[in-house]
């Protein structure tokens, strides 16, 4: 190679190991004069954009690179790299397959490709190539991490926390390793430990957001809301996070409780999932007591529901033209906004209300009542990410509900591929599928019963927000909404929360719900 290019790639490696990402470029940029097509070069100006999140730049690097050398298996690894970042999984694993055949003992190359097998849910294979990464670099931190999150997934939490502890044996001061595994204690609901960890990577980095969201799910889960509240906002700046909650820009400020609302207009949004909506739609009627003009903008399936809802001044639909407005929350924010502690959760309860004429259509669709009508949600059809936490099978479900003496009604629309043939065959609930149009009509079918029994999805927000009496199950460890050891909800005083006394234990659940039930 020639000399001055070998000197200019060296200083800028130098420059990005110190995260100088500018210098780097520039001593590549020099050297690439010397030779457009060296494939050295080419791949660490890839490198360059990867960081940068420039990706489609540095897809174009690396392929030149490959052009120029078939076989280089660091450039191959890089291109896989940009595909997981990309969420391009199977074209990520093929890359890295390619720089496998020819660098077999690359262990970034196994542990990355363990990265893309997680994010697949293809866990047993990740495992399995964390530790072979481990064979071949048995003090790599990163992978022992890399090993835990695929452990957590799988809730083998104790081994988690042993990977974890090697991790940090390794790099004492790693944040990410000390967030992660506060996640993973929070999970054994041993909150102190895991909020000390989240403390602990904020020391090292101030600006870790997830570490400090993380914490405030700690904090809040245990009605924690004067620090937890605060410490919340920062999923906006957490990048996962804020892809989850759907992170908006408006270039109006976001009211957080300070500025004065007399006269002026907010717009008000939902941020998560339609639950979540609803939950804390409550807190439009506080808004609009402050003297302003709200406008709520709502998903198309919320809509009809939402129309009679106290403090609304106008409704849009998500998607459609905002008006003017000179201020904007959302919804999750707005319990910071108002100062909420448990004691202080507004209480204009209930605060929806099915629609008198889809009420009436209902009750006709139902037909005369015999008996005692039960509503059942067992499963969630949402993407969510721990769906163990609020999904069960039906043929387990069914072991609470005694055959005789109740009318069971299904207020899911969709049901999992993995329960119809156990439904089809099962004959003891009703089941109305695209009849429920949208909330309106759940709503109404609700109205209808005598009593809701759910796993954690948007049914038993509905449901208690409309008054309905409303068993709700709940895993181990739950979203920080319903608490821990207590069997009420302060946000919705008609619902009974049935909580999983360890990790996974539903039959427990069912047993509960089963005896409630039997003495009804």
């Amino acid at each position: 190679m020639n000399p001055q290019i070998l000197f200019l790639l060296n200083k800028s490696i130098q420059s990005l190991r110190s995260s100088n990402l500018e210098s780097a470029e520039l001593y590549l940029k020099q050297a690439l004069k010397l030779q457009a097509s060296n494939p050295d070069v080419l791949r660490l100006l890839g490198v360059i954009a990867t960081q940068r999140r420039q990706y489609s730049q540095a897809l174009k690097y690396f392929n030149s690179a490959l052009k120029a050398f078939p076989k280089h298996a660091l450039a191959l690894s890089n291109l896989g790299s940009v595909f997981l970042e990309m969420k391009e999984y199977s074209k990520a694993l093929d890359a890295y397959d390619q720089s496998l055949k020819i660098d077999p003992k690359d262990e970034e190359t196994w542990s990355n490709k363990g990265i893309t097998l997680n994010a697949l849910k293809r866990y047993d294979e990740a495992l399995s190539h964390y530790d072979h990464a481990l064979s071949l670099q048995p003090k790599d931190a990163k992978t022992y991490c890399n090993k835990s999150i695929t452990l957590h997934e799988l809730e083998r939490y104790e081994e988690a926390m042993a990977n974890y502890d090697k991790a940090l044996s390794l790099r004492p001061n790693d944040p990410k390793a000390h967030s992660n595994k506060g996640v993973t204690l929070h999970e054994l609901q041993r909150f102190e430990e895991a909020i000390a960890h989240h403390d602990k990577a904020l020391r090292v980095m101030p600006t870790y957001h997830e570490a400090s969201w993380n914490k405030s799910l700690s904090l809040l889960l245990q009605g924690d809301f004067k620090q937890g509240l605060p410490l919340y906002e920062h999923r906006w700046d957490a990048q996962k996070v804020s892809e989850m909650a759907g992170k908006r820009v408006f270039h109006k400020p976001t009211w957080l409780g300070t500025e004065a609302l007399q006269g002026k207009t907010i717009l008000l949004y939902g941020e998560q999932g339609l639950g979540d909506f609803i939950q804390f739609c409550r807190y439009v009627q506080l808004v609009a007591h402050l003297g302003a003009t709200v406008i709520l903008e709502t998903p198309a399936s919320l809509a009809g529901l939402l129309e009679g809802l106290a403090g609304v001044s106008q409704l849009v639909i998500r998607g459609q033209e905002l008006p003017h407005f000179d201020y904007q929350c959302p919804l999750l924010s707005l319990p910071l906004a108002f100062n909420t502690t448990i004691s202080t959760i507004p209480t204009n309860y209930p605060y929806l209300a099915a629609h008198a004429s889809t009420l009436t259509k209902w009750q006709l669709k139902l037909g005369e009542k015999r008996k005692k009508r039960i509503g059942l949600v067992w499963s969630s059809m949402s993407s969510f990410k721990s769906d163990s936490k609020r999904s069960l099978m039906l043929a387990d479900f069914v072991k609470a509900l005694p055959v005789d003496g109740f009318e069971y009604v299904c207020l899911q629309k969709e049901l999992k591929a993995s329960d119809q043939e156990f439904f089809a065959a099962y004959r003891h609930i009703r089941f109305f599928g695209d009849e429920l149009e949208d909330f309106t009509d759940t709503a109404a079918l609700i109205d209808n019963l005598d009593l809701v029994i759910s796993t954690c999805t948007s049914v038993p927000h509905l449901s208690g927000a409309l008054g309905k009496e409303t068993w709700l199950l709940l895993s181990y460890v739950p979203d920080w909404r319903w608490l821990l050891d207590r069997e009420d909800s302060p946000w919705y005083p008609s619902i009974k929360l049935y909580r999983q006394p360890s990790i996974g234990d539903w039959n427990s659940v069912l047993q509960r719900v089963k005896s409630d039930l039997s003495n009804r």
